[in-house]
């Protein structure tokens, strides 16, 4: 223990971490085989009427990693509509997901700098903002698949919708927070507004911006799964509801293991921006 201690702390972080997943792995093993070595001798009433049918139930990490490498080793197979490999289900998610992502950005960002720049734009448009901003994104659906008529430029839309809110309401709170000095040092120097706006405010709120980003990718990442879900035919959700309709758990949960690693893979990119953009007064 006393050498555990002199270790840097991400190494300590890493092996609790480590020793946590090893042992959950290994009591979720132990419970599930437990569970199917406890039937009994059936009656003949249960013969009668199928009781010694197998029975759908949670698998064991076992089944999971051979399903994982069945899966991992070959990705990108098509086998026809209802049959991808998990790497085109992600892929199409992935798209869905950073098409209507940069769509939200292309406006959240400028109209969060108009609204942060102007206190009359601010008071104009909160009221819009904040009855349009509780309502759910699946909400959306129906009207989506109504007006637009195609179901993955719906899926698109809603991942739109909730991308939007945090990237615009952090864009406007980051570009009022600049301090006044800066931006009336800027008009000393006769610096145009939109000068002003990219040469001063743009990296003093930067560090702000790139916070609603990341917030907006991970809602993003959350929403489309159940978009999916609902409007069908490719993705990842789409896959998770698939396999749930053909009692194959565990394809269900290596799914879901997969959707966890994508989303972490994606706030890591933003949780790098981030650091890369940290702002020193």
């Amino acid at each position: 223990m006393p050498a555990f201690k002199t270790l840097p702390l991400k190494i300590q972080a890493m092996m609790v971490s480590i020793l946590i997943l090893i042992a959950a792995l290994g009591v979720w093993e132990l419970s599930i085989t437990a569970n199917s070595g406890s039937s009994g001798e059936l009656t003949e009433y249960e013969r009668l009427t199928g009781g010694g049918a197998p029975k759908a139930g949670v698998p064991p990490p076992s089944k999971v990693f051979v399903k994982a490498w069945e899966q991992l080793s070959n990705p990108f197979y098509d086998a026809g509509p209802n049959d991808k490999g998990i790497g085109i289900q992600l892929g199409y998610s992935i798209y869905r997901v950073l098409t209507g992502y940069f769509l939200a950005a292309a406006i959240a960002i400028p109209l969060g700098f108009l609204i942060g720049m102007s206190p009359l734009m601010y008071k104009a448009l909160d009221p819009f903002i904040q009855i349009l901003k509780p309502i759910s994104p699946l909400a959306w659906m129906p009207l989506a698949l109504f007006v637009i008529q195609d179901s993955q430029a719906s899926a698109i839309f809603v991942i739109f919708i909730c991308s939007i809110w945090p990237m615009l309401i952090n864009t406007a709170f980051g570009v009022a927070g600049v301090r006044k000095d800066w931006v009336n040092v800027a008009r000393t120097h006769e610096l145009s507004p939109i000068k002003t706006a990219f040469l001063v405010i743009l990296p003093a709120a930067a560090p702000t911006i790139l916070t609603g980003m990341r917030i907006s990718i991970g809602i993003a990442w959350l929403v489309i799964v159940a978009a999916e879900m609902l409007v069908g035919g490719t993705g990842i959700g789409y896959y998770v509801w698939n396999e749930w309709n053909n009692l194959d758990l565990t394809s269900v949960i290596f799914s879901i293991l997969m959707i966890g690693l994508v989303g972490m893979a994606l706030d890591a990119v933003f949780a790098f921006a981030q650091r890369a953009v940290a702002f020193n007064e």
